[in-house]
């Protein structure tokens, strides 16, 4: 691939799924194409790049192709400060007259398992609460289908398990005859997931939230659009609502809507009360 290809392929990148490619990661792009390449027995990347961009037939191709670019392993509870600064808004707003059920939103969710960590979080204020109604809901949104197909199952390697303790594997999880496990009805019952391109974010239905959790998503993003977006995601927030995005994914931001949590081993960020806002 030479540097007029390598900028081809960046620029349909950034323009499709709004990910930006950077000349460091030219061999990974260079190997997903490659991939895709073979099955379909296309020996240069010219021919490739024309077959993705037209037709019919090119748009399903391309899908295919999202499919090898956007895979990427993820595991349970992963940066646990950030869960636990959930759980604490949550015993805190449970301790408020609760008119509605909770929204939650895992943003660039791939295979669910942030997702699932959420509800996990969730069940747990529920049940120090004392109270029986488990009146919550999970939107979950990736670009990938085949990342939500997984999702959907709800069956990971232990390799996946990552940061979570004994005890939240035993209470949410089933071990498996292969030695994968599955995570808990409970849990799979209350996560609704969804295929969205981030870039279609105005588009989507999704408001009034109390949580909206977009860990290691920006980091793919030029700093303007993670601005863009993160403005948009704010106006999604119900007031006294949270937004959680992974530490230092972005340090030149600020949204009259919102004021950043006092927790240094997070960045978080709280929707102010209408009042206070300056619409």
């Amino acid at each position: 691939m030479d540097g007029h290809q390598f900028r081809q392929w960046q620029a349909l990148l950034e323009m499709r799924t709004g990910v930006c490619v950077s000349a460091e990661r030219q061999i990974y792009l260079q190997t997903s194409l490659r991939a895709r390449m073979r099955d379909l027995g296309i020996s240069d990347y010219q021919t490739y790049y024309e077959h993705v961009t037209e037709g019919v037939s090119g748009a399903v191709e391309w899908s295919a192709l999202v499919e090898c670019l956007t895979v990427r392993e993820t595991s349970f509870m992963r940066h646990r400060p950030s869960f636990e600064c959930v759980a604490r808004l949550l015993r805190e707003r449970r301790q408020q007259p609760q008119q509605r059920p909770l929204h939650l939103w895992s943003l660039g969710c791939a295979s669910g398992e942030e997702a699932y960590s959420l509800a996990m979080v969730v069940e747990q204020v529920l049940s120090e609460t004392g109270q029986p109604r488990r009146d919550f809901g999970i939107w979950a949104t990736d670009i990938s289908q085949q990342a939500l197909d997984q999702a959907r199952r709800g069956v990971y390697p232990a390799r996946r398990l990552g940061g979570m303790t004994a005890a939240e594997t035993h209470q949410w999880l089933e071990q498996l005859p292969d030695g994968q496990y599955q995570v808990a009805s409970v849990l799979r019952d209350r996560v609704c997931f969804t295929r969205l391109n981030i870039l279609e974010l105005a588009q989507a239905p999704i408001r009034d939230l109390d949580i909206i959790f977009c860990q290691n998503l920006l980091i793919y993003f030029r700093r303007w659009r993670r601005r863009e977006l993160l403005n948009q995601l704010a106006r999604r927030l119900t007031p006294g609502g949270m937004l959680v995005i992974g530490p230092g994914e972005i340090m030149d931001w600020d949204n009259p809507l919102l004021e950043p949590v006092a927790d240094d081993g997070v960045q978080a960020y709280r929707r102010r009360d209408c009042m206070e806002c300056l619409e």
